[in-house]
């Protein structure tokens, strides 16, 4: 066997494929709830022009998590109370975009130093320390599921209350707030609910590339639709796909999920954004993401 064989073999790899896909059952109904939340709150993130927030909450999501991986604690958990930390301060202190950017530059290594302290004062397995950062969602547990489902189900309901007022302010804040919409109010809440999309995130992706499914699949989705009903659904759909179809190729290798994830969610982005090229130049209606 040759090197470029060898590692082609740990990249994929499907001996005794059947036997295992059985043992992700739980790893790929979170992966449905994930991306479908991903997709759905990055929707807003394209239109609000929150990716940096995005990158800026995982860092202190992965601080919490850390803490958690440390106290012996659910990480889950952990990972959730400290992105939730992170949307507030960013939803208080940068009401404005340039406000909003120099506290997202100052939380984000005061997170990531945390969290690098936390992991190296952790003595457990390594295989932990690296799943907060590359993803380990082919290993859910019953109860970590419990914890996916439940704040998936938390966001999906928030998103469903606030959806037509968050669209009306994300698309034109004045006039939203001219008409009596809650602007403050709806953006503060915004960011909690993308603090805990991030936390669902960082369990499949890791801290280090969770914008792959809260940005991406919902940029490839504006690139082909400014359907206000149409861009939630396919970015809900690309997300889904780039989960389930990650989980299913590391399945049987060695790699960490997120590779795949990001390989697939990025290809996917490629497509859409050929397309949208070939619709503007055939006199369709092209959206820029």
């Amino acid at each position: 066997m040759t090197h470029a064989q060898g590692i082609w073999q740990q990249i994929f790899a499907f001996d005794h494929y059947g036997e295992l896909l059985a043992l992700v059952r739980n790893s790929l109904v979170a992966g449905a709830a994930l991306g479908l939340v991903g997709g759905l709150v990055g929707v807003f993130v394209i239109m609000r022009d929150l990716p940096f927030a995005v990158h800026g909450i995982s860092e202190l999501s992965f601080a919490g998590a850390s803490a958690a991986l440390l106290l012996g604690v659910n990480v889950v958990a952990g990972s959730i109370v400290g992105s939730i930390v992170a949307a507030g301060a960013i939803g208080l202190l940068g009401a404005r975009a340039r406000d909003r950017n120099s506290v997202i530059g100052v939380i984000m290594p005061f997170g990531l130093g945390l969290g690098v302290l936390f992991l190296a004062l952790y003595k457990g397995r390594a295989a932990n320390k690296f799943g907060l950062l590359t993803g380990q969602i082919v290993a859910v547990d019953t109860p970590q599921m419990s914890w996916l489902l439940g704040t998936s189900a938390v966001v999906l309901v928030a998103l469903a209350a606030m959806w037509r007022p968050l669209l009306f302010a994300s698309a034109d804040v004045e006039v939203a707030e001219a008409r009596g919409v809650p602007v403050r109010g709806l953006s503060f809440a915004f960011m909690i609910v993308l603090g805990l999309a991030v936390a669902l995130s960082v369990q499949i992706v890791g801290a280090l590339l969770v914008l792959t499914l809260v940005v991406t699949p919902a940029a490839a989705a504006a690139r082909i639709t400014a359907s206000p009903v149409l861009l939630p659904v396919l970015s809900a759909v690309f997300a889904v796909a780039s989960i389930e179809g990650g989980i299913l190729l590391a399945l049987g290798s060695s790699i960490p999920i997120s590779p795949y994830v990001t390989t697939i969610s990025f290809g996917i982005y490629l497509v859409c954004r050929r397309f949208g090229r070939k619709r503007v130049r055939g006199g369709g209606v092209g959206v820029q993401g």
